[in-house]
């Protein structure tokens, strides 16, 4: 395991969590460079044979150092900005594995897509693809793109990171679907390459993204009949992982599941999964500042806040947290919800839990490689945490700690009077 305990100390790999913690400081993020690398393979690993590329979804963790981990191991990128698109290039990714998706791609994220040489560039609406042609038309060239259609299919996951039945803002409709591949067709700007879907994220069950991938193989074959043919299906992510007591269905069920229903059909698959490669893959970091009893509740008020995890104010989502020390000793077990100091109700990291803890304790709160750093604010003018990662028993800086004034440098106060 990436994250354990030896000799009674929480370690990432084979550092203890408590010397990052001293080098370091608190709020800080943690990640293990072999749990990355080991949730990559194990997607290569279940493709082994079929012509794929899997895709990382730069979304759920965009730090350098995370995508020049999977680059270096040939991963393609699922990116959603021009910002993603940079970072990539960035961090030594090939352009030419990188999808662009996304609903509100504008005509300059669409030129530096073009002008990097990206393997697709996944369209979302007809007037997309219309505003693609143009850009590709002016720069000289053929986009190749791909439609994220729409397969009206329930990934029975939170409503708000469901993205693939009618009511989503994402992709086109299904029953739109080959009128526009006709249409791009016929464009002379853009090139066919593929078709995509995505129906949620944290998908627990395998079986809704296999329909999925059965609606699919349908259009493909329709299009083919029409004499559209692919390069690449691409198939998505959103596969979940364990947070607390879920039972989360492995890679290799989602993958199979995909593959047979793919059957002989020769198409690249791409598989763009995020969370389920870097989610389990880092923990934070957050020092004990106050325990705080009260009448109705117990608090443990510590340095991280909703700002530097949102999920559990969002979502309501559940992160495990231990003491970076297996058995404390001189504190009493009590139950706590753990909150942040940021000025709103919301800003709670876990409730109910039973912890042995102090005033300057250290926890680890699990689970936190995904949607954490890459979801988080400077609200209340928090600098944002720094960024560790470490590879055996070594651990590096790779992202510094933001400094008040590094919030307000760009800012400009008129010369009024």
């Amino acid at each position: 395991m990436a994250f354990a305990y030896r000799d009674g100390a929480l370690c990432a790999e084979q550092v203890p969590l408590e010397d990052i913690a001293r080098r370091f400081g608190t709020p800080c993020y943690v990640y293990s460079r072999a749990a990355i690398e080991g949730a990559y393979r194990e997607f290569t690993d279940e493709l082994a044979g079929r012509a794929s590329l899997v895709c990382y979804s730069v979304k759920a963790n965009s730090n350098l150092a995370v995508l020049s981990v999977l680059a270096r191991l040939g991963a393609g990128f699922d990116i959603v900005s021009g910002g993603e698109l940079a970072r990539v290039i960035a961090a030594g990714g090939n352009p030419a594995k990188i999808v662009f998706s996304g609903v509100g791609k504008t005509e300059e994220e669409i030129r530096g897509a073009l002008q990097a040489g990206i393997l697709s560039i996944n369209l979302e609406s007809e007037q997309e693809l219309e505003r693609v042609n143009a850009v590709a038309g002016a720069l000289g060239k053929r986009a190749p793109v791909a439609f994220r259609v729409n397969p009206d299919v329930d990934a029975k996951t939170h409503p708000y990171i469901s993205t693939g039945l009618k009511q989503n803002k994402f992709g086109v409709a299904w029953s739109d679907a080959e009128r526009l591949y006709r249409k791009a067709a016929a464009l002379p700007h853009v090139r066919i390459a593929g078709v995509g879907c995505h129906i949620g994220s944290l998908m627990l069950d395998s079986a809704p993204f296999v329909a999925a991938t059965t609606r699919i193989v349908d259009l493909v074959e329709r299009l083919g009949q029409a004499g559209i043919g692919l390069e690449h299906i691409d198939l998505g992510g959103g596969m979940g992982i364990r947070y607390h007591d879920e039972t989360a269905a492995p890679v290799a069920a989602f993958v199979h599941g995909a593959l047979d229903a793919l059957g002989r059909r020769r198409e690249t698959v791409l598989l763009d999964p995020g969370r389920a490669i870097v989610g389990n893959a880092g923990v934070l970091l957050t020092r004990v500042e106050y325990v705080k009893p009260g009448e109705a509740k117990n608090f443990v008020v510590v340095d991280a806040a909703m700002n530097d995890l949102i999920r559990p104010a969002l979502y309501g989502a559940w992160h495990d947290v231990k003491n970076l020390r297996e058995a404390e000793s001189g504190a009493a077990a009590g139950v706590y919800d753990i909150v942040g100091p940021v000025c709103e109700s919301a800003d709670w990291l876990a409730k109910d839990r039973t912890l042995a803890v102090r005033q300057g304790d250290v926890l680890a709160i699990l689970s936190a490689g995904a949607y954490a750093m890459a979801m988080s604010s400077n609200y209340n003018t928090r600098p944002r945490a720094a960024e560790v990662m470490v590879s055996g028993a070594d651990a590096q800086l790779v992202r510094r700690r933001e400094s008040v004034a590094q919030l307000f440098e760009g800012e400009l106060v008129p010369a009024w009077k």
